[in-house]
């Protein structure tokens, strides 16, 4: 897929399983090996690919016909006539031997029942080749990446999973966006809660779960999951900036070490730790054991002042340093702000502009609410 910029695709792109996406790629609707792969299967003659640097596999060949010659959707389907498997070079774009026996060691376990898919699954394990199986009978493709396996669904089948998918990041992004907005108001009047904290950071978190599981069916649904993509993209906007400026606000420790290792630990929780408001509030440094709806807390002023247009982070940081924090800011003087480094008069009443804009949107959005 194309390199997309933005912090949430490039929280997306490291959350996911690379070899397998780089795999999802290589076959997806709109490619060469697609398209060699459908003939296959409406043919109804199955195969065996095994796809990796020739050294790779080599070793594992039996007999075949050596070829060495430029890949193309045709030839791959006549070829897949015979009996035995076919292996291609690493990206697919030349066809190494036909008609060749793999012999995986035979003592790998092993799941599968076929002798192609025993081979398929094998060889991944012993390998780092990307084996693809197409079942004869069932029509069905199979993956194997280091002796995983993925089944590939059928367009429609996939575009309905991903449909739906996006009706439930919808109600979760819905969400989101009203807790945070709540959240935003109680930080200008100076009476946010741990809990209110902590119910943002999570609803964030579980938004950008579900954009994964998207992710995934758009690089499997290639050049039809344009749409999803475009989507995907609209919906998920802000939320890994969201969840950075609330740890960079709520830390009890601002350091930018402390800052990105919580950052790193909450994708990797388990589902009902993140469920768990005491392992939240532990992440962020406090005592598990808190009572987090009695607990006030104040923001640094991260998340707010990053929603000021034009605001450098770096003047961001100068002012959070000289003040504190947002509630000593609110209650600062023109004087003292125009005296932060970076800011000066014409900046300064900006940043009061913003912020009193902000103050209103939010009343607005929570009447709206209401």
């Amino acid at each position: 897929m194309v390199q997309r910029p933005g912090e949430e695709f490039q929280e997306l792109e490291g959350r996911q399983e690379p070899r397998l996406v780089k795999a999802l790629e290589m076959i997806a609707p709109g490619t060469a090996l697609r398209e060699g792969i459908d003939s296959i299967l409406n043919a109804h003659t199955g195969g065996l690919l095994a796809i990796g640097e020739p050294e790779e596999i080599t070793h594992l060949c039996s007999g075949g016909i050596r070829l060495d010659i430029d890949y193309t959707p045709a030839l791959l389907y006549q070829l897949a006539k015979m009996d035995g498997a076919i292996t291609l070079n690493a990206n697919a774009t030349k066809i190494a031997m036909a008609n060749v026996q793999l012999v995986p060691d035979p003592t790998i376990l092993t799941q599968e029942t076929g002798t192609r898919h025993r081979t398929a699954e094998r060889v991944s394990k012993q390998t780092a080749a990307l084996v693809i199986a197409v079942s004869q009978r069932r029509e069905v493709v199979s993956l194997y990446v280091d002796g995983m396996r993925y089944q590939l669904d059928q367009i429609p089948v996939v575009l309905a999973k991903a449909n739906q998918a996006l009706a439930t990041l919808d109600k979760y992004r819905a969400r989101l966006d009203q807790v945070s907005t709540r959240l935003s108001a109680l930080e200008f009047e100076g009476g946010a809660s741990l809990h209110d904290v902590l119910t943002v950071l999570q609803r964030a978190e579980l938004v950008s779960r579900m954009a994964v599981e998207i992710e995934r069916y758009i690089v499997e649904l290639g050049t039809d999951g344009r749409l999803i993509e475009m989507q995907l993209e609209e919906t998920t906007v802000g939320t890994a900036g969201e969840k950075a400026a609330l740890v960079r606000d709520y830390s009890t420790d601002p350091g930018e070490e402390a800052v990105a290792e919580a950052l790193d630990l909450l994708p990797r929780l388990p589902h009902p730790d993140l469920l768990d408001f005491g392992r939240l509030a532990e992440l962020l440094g406090f005592n598990r054991k808190l009572n987090t709806l009695d607990y006030p807390v104040s923001p640094r002023g991260h998340r707010v002042l990053g929603r000021i247009p034009r605001l450098p982070k770096l003047v961001v940081q100068q002012i959070i340093d000289r003040f504190g924090g947002l509630d000593e800011l609110l209650v600062g003087t023109d004087t003292e702000l125009e005296s932060v480094p970076g800011v000066g008069e014409i900046r300064a009443k900006d940043i009061r502009e913003g912020l009193r804009r902000l103050q209103e949107i939010n009343l607005v959005d929570r009447y709206l609410q209401t």
